[in-house]
C-alpha cells in the first residue's frame, strides 16, 4: 500500500503529514501521563506547534546542521518530538539504550562527539550528570522528567524539557525563517541518525544510517505491508533500535497510523487490551510468552477441555493452509469456543502482528496463524535500516523470513570459497530458487553509509562490490529466505562437527516447563544446555506433589526436578541430529535479563556474558566422561 504522502527524506515525511492533517483532530500520538491515568492523545497540530518549539529551541541552542543530538529514554511521546525537532533542523540523532551503564553511556557520546543530551527520568539524568565532565563536546543537559532529588537540577548545565519548550516558543518568530531554510536544506543522502551497536564484541560502533536509507526501507515496507489512516500501533520495542525506529515509527507515520506508547515493556499485556491495537510490532519474546501462558492454561484444564483445544487447533491450522468446505463452518465454531478469548487478550482488534529482531519459532508462529493473529516475520540488521525480507500478509511461511523487499538485492555466499552461490532483487522475483546454505549479503538503498568514524570496520561489513557481509547463514528455499544462525554463533564440536545452537534451541521454546535455554559445547565430545526452569510451572509442580524447599536454588537442585527436566530434555532430543542432541544440562536460578546483561535491549541472548557468568557450570559439565 502506498504511503500517505509523498517524502525523500524524514523531514519531508512529518511535515508533509502535518500539512494533510492540519485543522483536523486525527490522532498522531498517544501516550500515559501516569500509571493510574487514561492514554492521552495528541493531534497532528499538536505535535507540529512541539516540535517547532523544540526545533526554534535546537536553533537558539546553536545546533548546526550534522551536530549530534543524543537521546536517552524510554518510547514516549518526547521523543519523538525531539527526533522530529532534530531532523527538521538538519541534526543527526544519537540514541542511546536506557539500559546502558554510565561508561557507555560516555563512550557513545564522546565517540559521536554529542553537543546537547536529552534524558528521561531520574535514573537518566543521574547517569548524564555523572559523565559530563569527561564529555568535552557535551554542553547541555535536558530532562523531560523532574528528578525526585532536587539536587540534580542544581548543575548549571542542567534544564527541564518544559523550559526548553517555553524558550523554544519565545523564540518562534525569531528562528521560523532559519528554520523553514534549514528544513529546506535536507538532503536525502544526509545522515539521519546514529545507532550504536551492543558493543558485545569491543567498542560499539555507530551506524550512519542516512535520510535515504530509512526512507526507501519505509516505502518498501508499505509495498509489502498494509499499513493505514484506521490503524493503531502499540509501541514498546526501544526506538533506539533501527527495528522499532522504521517499523513500528517512521513506517506507521507514513501511513497515517496512530501511535501509542506502551508505558513500559512488562506493562505490555494490560496496555494491549486499553488501546485495542491493530498492528503490534514485536521480538519473538512476546509471543513465546503468549504461547506457554496458553500452554500452561491448556494442560491445567480438563480432558474435555484439552480435547476441544486441540481440535481447535487442528482446524485452524487446516484453514490457514487454504482449507475450505466444511472446515470454513469448523473455523467459526473453533473461533467461538477458543480462538476469540485469545484474541481478546491481545485488545480484540489484532490486524497482525510483526515480528523481527530475532528468530521466530516456527511451531509458535504456526500456533498464532492457527488462532487468526497473523505474524509477518522479517530479517535485517541495524546496518541495513533495517529491513531486507519480510513474509506478506496472507503469504505467511513459518520458518522463513520471507520474500526480498523492493529496492534490495540478498545474495548467499558460499561459506568454503566465498562464492555466491544465488542472489535475489525485490522486483525480480524467483520464487521456485532454492540453494545451498551460505552467509547472507544484502546490497542496496538501505545499505548504511559506514560506520561513524570507523572505516576500518565499514570495509569489513561492507566489501568493494557493495555487499554488506551479515554474519548470518542461511539458504533460499523457494524463493523465501530461511536463517540458520550467526556465523560467529556456530559450535564446532570434538569431532569437527558444526553446529548451529540457534534452531536447536528454537525447539525447546515449546516446552512447558522451559522458559529460556542455551546450547553450549564448543570443542566437546556432545551438546549441553544452560536452561532457565519456567518458575511457575516447577513451583506449582513442587506443591502438587509434596517436594518440598526452601528457595528457587534448592528446588532446582531437587532430584524429582531434575528427573523432570531429564525426561524433556531426552523426549525434544529425538528430533535432533545424534551430534545435536542435549546430553546434559544445568538448571538457573535465575532468568536472563537486560538488566543483569545476559540479554541485549531487544531481548537476544548475550552468549559471551553467559559464558562468562555461568562457566563453572559449563566446566561442571564437561569436566566427567562423555554422555
Amino acid at each position: 500500500m502506498p504511503t500517505l504522502v509523498a517524502f525523500e527524506t524524514l523531514t519531508e515525511l512529518y511535515q508533509n503529514l502535518a500539512e494533510k492533517y492540519k485543522n483536523s483532530d486525527k490522532t498522531a500520538f498517544a501516550f500515559k501521563p501516569n500509571p493510574k491515568a487514561e492514554y492521552k492523545t495528541v493531534t497532528w497540530d499538536e505535535v507540529r506547534d512541539d516540535v517547532t518549539a523544540v526545533a526554534s529551541y535546537l536553533l537558539q541552542f546553536g545546533i548546526e546542521k550534522d551536530d549530534r543530538v543524543a537521546i536517552l529514554s524510554e518510547n514516549r511521546y518526547e521523543w519523538a518530538v525531539v527526533d522530529l525537532a532534530i531532523q527538521m533542523v538538519g541534526g543527526i540523532n544519537v540514541s542511546l539504550y536506557t539500559t546502558l551503564p554510565p561508561k557507555q553511556c560516555e563512550y557513545i557520546l564522546k565517540d559521536s562527539e554529542s553537543k546537547l543530551f536529552f534524558v528521561s527520568t531520574g535514573i537518566q539524568l543521574k547517569k548524564a550528570i555523572e559523565v559530563f565532565g569527561n564529555c568535552p563536546d557535551l554542553k547541555h543537559v535536558v530532562a523531560f522528567d523532574e528528578a525526585k532529588v532536587s539536587s540534580y537540577m542544581e548543575h548549571d548545565f542542567v534544564s527541564l524539557y518544559e523550559s526548553a519548550c517555553e524558550q523554544g516558543k519565545k523564540v518562534e518568530e525569531k528562528m521560523a525563517e532559519t528554520l523553514k531554510k534549514r528544513s529546506s536544506q535536507t538532503a536525502p543522502a544526509d545522515v539521519s541518525t546514529l545507532i550504536y551497536t551492543s558493543g558485545t564484541t569491543g567498542s560499539p560502533k555507530g551506524a550512519m544510517l542516512t535520510h535515504h536509507n530509512i526512507v526507501s526501507n519505509v516505502k518498501a515496507a508499505h509495498d509489502a505491508i498494509d499499513i493505514g489512516e484506521e490503524d493503531r500501533c502499540l509501541s514498546f520495542l526501544p526506538l533506539c533500535h533501527s527495528f522499532e525506529r522504521t517499523g513500528g515509527y517512521y513506517a506507521m507515520m507514513a501511513g497515517g497510523a496512530e501511535i501509542y506508547y506502551a508505558e513500559s515493556v512488562d506493562t505490555v499485556a494490560k496496555n494491549m487490551l486499553e488501546v485495542h491495537p491493530s498492528i503490534v510490532v514485536s521480538v519473538p519474546r512476546l509471543f513465546e510468552k503468549i504461547y506457554n501462558l496458553i500452554n500452561k492454561s491448556v494442560q491445567d484444564g480438563s480432558a474435555i477441555q484439552q480435547s476441544i483445544f486441540n481440535w481447535a487447533l487442528g482446524v485452524g491450522r487446516r484453514y490457514w493452509q487454504g482449507e475450505r468446505g466444511l472446515i470454513s463452518v469448523q473455523k467459526k465454531l473453533a473461533d467461538k469456543l477458543v480462538f476469540d478469548k485469545l484474541k481478546q487478550r491481545t485488545g480484540g482488534n489484532i490486524r497482525f502482528f510483526v515480528s523481527g529482531g530475532a528468530a521466530l519459532p516456527a511451531d509458535i508462529g504456526a500456533f498464532f496463524m492457527a488462532a487468526g493473529l497473523n505474524i509477518l516475520e522479517g530479517y535485517g540488521l541495524t546496518e541495513t535500516s533495517p529491513v531486507m525480507c519480510c513474509n506478506r500478509y496472507g503469504e505467511e511461511e513459518m520458518g522463513t523470513v520471507g520474500k526480498v523487499i523492493n529496492g534490495v538485492t540478498v545474495g548467499i555466499q558460499r561459506l568454503s570459497d566465498s562464492k555466491i552461490i544465488a542472489q535475489i532483487s525485490g522486483e525480480d522475483y524467483p520464487t521456485d530458487l532454492t540453494s545451498e546454505e551460505g552467509e547472507i549479503l544484502n546490497r542496496g538503498p538501505n545499505t548504511m553509509k559506514g560506520y561513524w568514524k570507523n572505516e576500518k570496520a565499514t570495509k569489513e561489513m561492507i566489501d568493494d562490490d557493495g555487499w554488506l557481509h551479515t554474519g548470518d547463514v542461511g539458504k533460499f528455499e523457494n524463493g523465501r529466505l530461511k536463517i540458520t544462525d550467526r556465523i560467529k554463533h556456530m559450535i564446532v564440536n570434538a569431532g569437527g562437527k558444526n553446529i548451529y545452537p540457534g534452531p536447536i534451541e528454537d525447539l525447546f521454546k515449546t516446552s512447558p516447563w522451559i522458559d529460556q535455554l542455551v546450547v553450549v559445547g564448543e570443542k566437546q565430545s556432545f551438546m549441553a544446555a544452560l536452561i532457565v526452569p519456567d518458575f511457575e510451572a516447577i513451583e506449582k509442580h513442587a506443591k502438587e506433589n509434596n517436594i518440598e524447599y526452601g528457595s528457587m536454588e534448592d528446588l532446582i537442585q531437587n532430584e524429582a526436578i531434575k528427573n523432570l527436566y531429564k525426561k524433556e530434555i531426552r523426549s525434544f532430543s529425538n528430533e535432533l541430529a545424534s551430534h545435536e542432541k542435549i546430553r546434559d544440562f544445568r538448571l538457573l536460578a535465575k532468568e536472563f535479563s537486560v538488566e543483569t546483561g545476559e540479554l541485549t535491549p531487544t531481548l537476544k541472548v548475550k552468549r559471551r556474558v553467559i559464558r562468562d557468568k555461568y562457566g563453572h557450570l559449563i566446566e561442571d559439565i564437561f569436566s566427567g566422561d562423555s554422555k
